[in-house]
């Protein structure tokens, strides 16, 4: 789903939600993209058939070495341990760089956006933002531009800026932004509510069944935060992941105005343009739980353990971010 197809639903979800219902459907089982048409009538992968395909057969298994890169990954998984790929030219934890690569306990991979001192980027900014201000100030002013009166690298760099202006500017519509603000500043306030009347700081919608408000805000919140619950079919969503991927998105939206803040500046203390820059970082690969989230359910696609069946390929996984 693209940024501003989520947008898309955030705002309907908030603009809708005061005018009409949601369903309650609960006929479809959870699940259901892993069944089978022929089998339990659902549009799904067949995944159990092809399990057992595979077990008929008596396949023999191949190890697969997969990289991912992303925000984070939960080495503790109890569905991701058995099959994490781990470097074994490495001694975990003794603060010395065992295998000679220049990266001091790389046991699961590298974090390349964290700091030497422990500290780790977990927000960034939109690279088409970077780069739109990046050379604002050089091309803005020039109109359009000729690419045969540019040398090679001006042409590039020029051609870049033009994509990244028509990716912030010509797709901001301003009252979509006036309408992702109101939405930030009523959940934000109603969410502030509910944690106070739940006593949990982050809930789900397995939390919210039952949950009513007499304050708008809250109620509004609730709603909003279960009809998402609903388009997505995942009861697991919680108030902090919408929450971020609002505010993710208004940063986004308002960056045609505004330059973004250099996140990693203050604590990679790379050089972002030298291409040869490198040993930079630290080896805490999960980040943390909320900056694993992405990843580890990425790395789960490709590769968990599968629950009370025994899985014949493992896919070792490598993290790098």
């Amino acid at each position: 789903m693209t940024f501003f197809e989520k947008r898309t639903l955030l705002i309907a979800a908030f603009s809708t939600i005061t005018l009409i219902g949601y369903s309650q459907k609960d006929d479809v089982p959870k699940g259901w993209h892993m069944l089978d048409k022929t089998k339990d009538g659902y549009q799904g992968i067949s995944i159990g058939q092809a399990y057992n395909f595979v077990k008929t057969k008596k396949l023999k298994s191949n190890t697969v070495i997969v990289a991912v890169i992303d925000s984070g990954v939960d080495t503790l998984h109890e569905d991701l341990k058995p099959i994490l790929w781990k470097n074994a030219k490495e001694i975990p934890g003794n603060g010395i760089d065992d295998d000679k690569n220049g990266y001091v306990d790389d046991i699961y991979g590298w974090n390349f956006l964290g700091g030497r001192d422990g500290r780790n980027v977990e927000q960034d900014s939109y690279e088409a933002a970077r780069v739109y201000h990046k050379f604002k100030e050089k091309w803005e002013a020039k109109g359009n531009v000729s690419l045969s009166s540019l040398s090679a690298d001006e042409a590039f760099e020029y051609q870049s800026w033009v994509r990244a202006k028509q990716e912030i500017v010509g797709e901001v519509n301003p009252e979509e932004v006036r309408q992702l603000r109101r939405m930030s500043k009523t959940m934000k306030a109603g969410d502030s509510i509910i944690r106070s009347d739940i006593k949990k700081e982050e809930y789900s919608c397995k939390d919210l069944g039952s949950y009513t408000s007499s304050v708008m805000s809250a109620q509004q919140t609730r709603d909003i935060l279960v009809r998402i619950c609903k388009a997505n079919d995942n009861e697991e969503i919680t108030n902090q992941q919408i929450l971020d991927q609002l505010e993710g998105d208004l940063n986004k939206m308002e960056a045609s105005e505004i330059a973004p803040k250099k996140y990693r500046d203050d604590i990679v203390k790379d050089n972002y343009e030298d291409f040869n820059d490198k040993f930079y970082g630290n080896n805490n690969v999960m980040v943390s739980n909320k900056s694993a989230l992405h990843g580890t359910h990425v790395s789960g696609i490709i590769g968990a353990i599968r629950k009370m069946e025994k899985v014949w390929m493992a896919l070792p996984i490598m993290y790098g971010s």
